[in-house]
């Protein structure tokens, strides 16, 4: 859910609550890749605010990850590795302009040849 910051409590538990009630068939968390490992931080923050501020005995976590603005990452790419090395999810789309057509699946061999450069 947009806008919501990990370490503010009332909206995480709003958005637990949320996700408990509704049982939507995919949470996604939402990232933007130019903040490097600030995003990693982000992720793992926002997920264990899920794992604490939900009322269920199995919490509901992320399932995957979308990332923003990856068309301009360069150096950056290997935090979206760290992404789902730490949480085992997917990176689902990411995002490379300002459109929904600009949402696109992951290219694998994109992220290594952007590794190998840097």
């Amino acid at each position: 859910m947009a806008g919501r910051m990990q370490d503010n409590a009332p909206l995480m538990t709003a958005l637990a609550k949320l996700i408990a009630v509704n049982a939507p068939d995919l949470v996604l968390f939402v990232g933007e890749v130019l903040v490097g490992n600030e995003a990693v931080d982000q992720l793992v923050k926002f997920n264990k605010a899920l794992a604490d501020h939900s009322m269920a005995q199995t919490p509901r976590l992320i399932d995957g990850i979308v990332l923003t603005k990856f068309d301009t990452i360069d150096d950056k790419v290997g935090a979206a590795i760290s992404m789902t090395y730490i949480t085992s999810k997917p990176i689902v789309f990411v995002g490379t302009g300002q459109t929904y057509c600009d949402l696109q699946s992951l290219n694998a061999k994109a992220v290594v040849a952007a590794l190998m450069k840097a």
